[in-house]
């Protein structure tokens, strides 16, 4: 029997942009891995990192994680400028998918989450998305707030 993320020791998460899901509408997310150095691995070791207002973008037939921050490590002998680009692994046909959708359709690559996997490789889950409007983000709202009533009720008269 698999084991689950939760289970494992190595699985850690790093940064989170929660902001994401409201401001788009997520078509897909993809698993990428990021190339990074030592310094940058220790530091995010410290959860010293933040993806918030980061964007990824293909570049020359490479996907690069663009304006992301991660601190910088006090004891490193060779440090790392903490806001530069940041190559991301992904496979040709994903590459293409992705310079596709962004050029033709104007779609928008969002990292979602940062994190070491159960192998302890740090990851990036870019997530494939529209920007919603601003009625679009109330009717969300609107929505969760009706679930989140639905449910209060449901448990106070069962």
């Amino acid at each position: 029997m698999a084991k689950k993320k939760d289970d494992n020791p190595n699985y850690k998460v790093i940064a989170e942009n929660r902001r994401a899901r409201f401001d788009y509408q997520i078509e897909e997310d993809v698993e990428c891995g990021i190339v990074l150095t030592g310094s940058e691995v220790k530091s995010l070791r410290l959860n010293q990192a933040n993806i918030a207002e980061s964007y990824a973008e293909v570049k020359d037939g490479e996907l690069w994680l663009i304006n992301s921050y991660i601190a910088p490590y006090e004891q490193a002998m060779f440090g790392h400028e903490d806001r530069r680009p940041r190559k991301l692994l992904a496979s040709r046909r994903e590459l293409a998918r992705f310079w596709n959708e962004t050029a033709r359709k104007g779609m928008t690559l969002v990292p979602l989450v940062l994190y070491f996997n159960h192998r302890g490789m740090a990851k990036i889950k870019v997530a494939l998305a529209k920007g919603k409007k601003t009625h679009d983000k109330r009717e969300t709202e609107a929505k969760r707030d009706w679930n989140r009533q639905k449910q209060r009720l449901l448990k106070e008269h069962g």
